[in-house]
C-alpha cells in the first residue's frame, strides 16, 4: 500500500507550536499541505493515472452507449414527431380551406336574407307608418273639431265674462252699479 511519509505521524515530535499559527511542528521542518510535498508526486501521478483510466473505461463502456441510445431514440422519436406534424399541417390547411369556402358561402347566405329582411321590414314600416298617419290623422280630425267646438262655446263666453269683469271693475271704480243692458251693448261694441 501506498502510503506517504508525510502522512505518518512521528513518535518524535516536538510540541513546539509556530508562532503565527499555533500549530505543533516537526522537529527539523514545517509541516506542509501534503498534495504539495515534492516526495508524495510520484504516488499522486499514479493515483491520478489509475483513476483516470477507471473513469474513462466506466464512460467508454457504460455511459456513453447509454447516451447514444438516448440520442438514438430521441432522433427517431423527433423524426416521427415532424412527420406527424407534417401530416396535420396539411389536414388543418385541407380543414381551413374547406371552412374558408363555407364561410364565404355562409356570407353570401346571410346578406341575401339580411338584404330580404331589410326589404320585408321597410314594406312593413311603411305599410304600419301608413296606418299610423292615416290614423293620427282621424285623431287630428277630431281633436280640431273638439277645438273648435271648444273655441265656439269659450267665445261664447267671452262676452259673459267680459261683461261681468267691466260690471266689477266700474263698480269698484266709480263705486257705482252699471244696468246690464248697458254693459253688454258696450262689451258687444268692444267686439265687434
Amino acid at each position: 500500500m501506498f502510503v506517504a511519509s508525510a502522512y505518518a505521524q512521528s513518535a518524535d515530535a516536538v510540541d513546539e507550536t509556530h508562532s503565527e499559527t499555533g500549530v505543533a511542528g516537526e522537529a527539523g521542518h514545517e509541516a506542509g499541505f501534503p498534495p504539495f510535498d515534492a516526495a508524495t508526486f510520484p504516488s499522486q501521478l499514479l493515483w491520478l493515472a489509475i483513476t483516470f483510466g477507471l473513469f474513462y473505461l466506466f464512460l467508454k463502456k457504460v455511459v456513453l452507449p447509454r447516451i447514444g441510445s438516448i440520442l438514438e431514440v430521441r432522433r427517431d422519436r423527433i423524426a416521427q414527431d415532424l412527420d406527424q406534424a407534417a401530416r396535420m399541417k396539411e389536414e388543418a390547411d385541407a380543414a381551413v380551406a374547406a371552412y374558408e369556402q363555407e364561410l364565404a358561402e355562409a356570407r353570401k347566405r346571410a346578406g341575401s336574407i339580411a338584404q330580404e329582411a331589410r326589404d320585408e321590414a321597410k314594406a312593413d314600416a311603411e305599410a304600419e307608418r301608413r296606418q299610423v298617419e292615416k290614423s293620427l290623422e282621424e285623431k287630428l280630425a277630431t281633436a280640431e273639431s273638439r277645438i273648435a267646438e271648444i273655441k265656439k262655446t269659450a267665445l261664447g263666453d267671452v262676452s259673459t265674462i267680459a261683461a261681468e269683469t267691466a260690471e266689477t271693475i266700474v263698480a269698484e271704480l266709480v263705486g257705482a252699479k252699471v244696468d246690464k243692458a248697458t254693459l253688454d251693448s258696450a262689451v258687444k261694441r268692444a267686439e265687434g
